[in-house]
């Protein structure tokens, strides 16, 4: 009599071990997710060793030694979580950052935009309001802001108050104007700002046809329809799903053969929507949708 051989039992996939995650991941994830059912804002999908790091940031400034504390703190305080908030919002600009892509703007995409009798600009993620001023800026001496309409957006009431005032310290005005003059600026950046007691502010005249609005790129709708979208420096913080549906977004704000402008460490090369545009000025992250 043979020896009947008994083939090993077979894991159906549901039986499959999920994948173990450590105490911190699953802290981190049970704090993301008590922030999104608790204030309706959605860091789910940021990148994850971008949150670690302002997370501990913030744990070492509020002098919370985990996140299962700090996700207790917020629960049951909001005055910690509007402290937690300006962790996780990365506010960080200059104006004419990146000075190649105000110049690639100035002589290739504002001269087309010259042929629309109205244009709409849309400034997605304007943090303190750098990039905004400075594309007033830009549209004022191509004599385009008089029909111009800027949508300033943010999810930070911080930053977007910040953004409207204007204000900025007066030892960052050298770097302002050096940008400024690679951008191919007309005239001196002093003529837009009035600076004393150690501060500059900018706005005045250039708040006109400027509208601000909170908008989240996680969790919001189009809201407008834009001949330019200017995002930049924003999607780095997004993982791949997130910075997928952001530039859906974009594409469906844009009207044909509307531009977007990304940051210099941006691409639209592995995302579901590149197949949207063509590259424009690919070295400068401008892209036009087809």
């Amino acid at each position: 009599m043979t020896d009947q051989v008994v083939p090993p039992a077979v894991q159906l996939p549901s039986q499959l071990p999920h994948p173990r995650l450590s105490d911190h991941e699953i802290e981190l994830k049970l704090l993301l997710e008590a922030i999104h059912l608790k204030y309706q804002h959605d860091f789910r999908h940021y990148s994850e060793a971008s949150l670690r790091r302002r997370l501990a940031q913030a744990l070492e400034e509020m002098h919370i030694p985990t996140l299962s504390r700090l996700q207790e703190r917020i629960i049951h305080d909001p005055s910690a979580f509007a402290q937690l908030f300006r962790y996780l919002t990365v506010q960080v600009s200059e104006m004419f950052r990146d000075p190649s892509y105000f110049l690639a703007l100035r002589e290739h995409v504002l001269p087309r935009l010259k042929t629309y009798p109205s244009i709409k600009v849309w400034v997605a993620g304007c943090s303190s309001g750098e990039e905004l001023w400075s594309l007033k800026i830009l549209f004022e001496e191509e004599e385009l802001a008089s029909r111009t309409l800027f949508y300033a957006t943010d999810i930070s009431p911080d930053a977007l108050h910040k953004a409207e005032a204007g204000i900025y310290a007066a030892d960052r005005l050298a770097g302002f104007s050096q940008n400024y003059l690679a951008a191919g600026g007309k005239r001196s950046l002093s003529d837009y700002y009035h600076a004393a007691y150690g501060r500059a502010r900018f706005a005045g005249s250039l708040k006109d046809r400027v509208v601000f609005a909170d908008h989240s790129l996680a969790t919001d709708s189009v809201f407008l329809e834009a001949h330019l979208v200017s995002c930049r420096n924003v999607l780095i913080y997004f993982d791949r799903s997130l910075q997928d549906r952001a530039l859906q977004l974009f594409s469906g704000a844009l009207v044909r053969r509307g531009f977007l402008g990304l940051g210099i460490k941006e691409t639209l090369r592995f995302s579901s929507q590149r197949d949207a545009f063509d590259e424009f000025r690919p070295v400068e992250r401008i892209f036009q949708k087809r």
